[in-house]
């Protein structure tokens, strides 16, 4: 299972989009571009606010995420599993209230958006925080 640890910048993003081109191989065409989006997207917020409370610069895993990737069979589906770990203030994205998108630009509350577009590219999403971690696992299917 390919895995790579990053500083959790946003100037890793390009190492991080390279790593998944990699690993997706032939296969980048038909997800590339989703996978792209949902995992720049939370590659930013990690980088933006997982870190910024000195409570969670303790640990030897400080301002660093980790991306892996895998194949799955889901409920007979093979299905491009990405993760994203950090060790930052616990958070779960997909429990942020969804914005209403029947809103103009000037009425809606900011943030929210990112996560929506993430929920909608991907076929599964799942977050779990455990050992002082939070772990997204990201669910892609192939447009056959």
């Amino acid at each position: 299972m390919p895995e790579i640890t990053l500083s959790a910048t946003v100037q890793s993003i390009p190492e991080a989009m390279a790593f998944l081109k990699e690993n997706l191989g032939a296969d980048y065409e038909s997800l590339g571009t989703h996978v792209d989006l949902a995992v720049e997207e939370l590659f930013v917020n990690v980088a933006s606010y997982a870190y910024k409370s000195d409570a969670y610069r303790q640990s030897d895993r400080v301002d660093t995420i980790c991306l892996g990737c895998r194949w799955v069979n889901m409920d007979g589906h093979d299905l491009f599993c990405v993760w994203l770990r950090d060790w930052g203030a616990p958070f779960d994205p997909f429990r942020v209230k969804k914005p209403d998108t029947e809103l103009t630009l000037d009425e809606r509350e900011i943030g929210g958006l990112g996560v929506h577009l993430v929920k909608h590219v991907s076929k599964h999403y799942v977050y779990s925080g455990a050992d002082g971690s939070n772990t997204v696992e990201l669910y892609f299917q192939k447009n056959d």
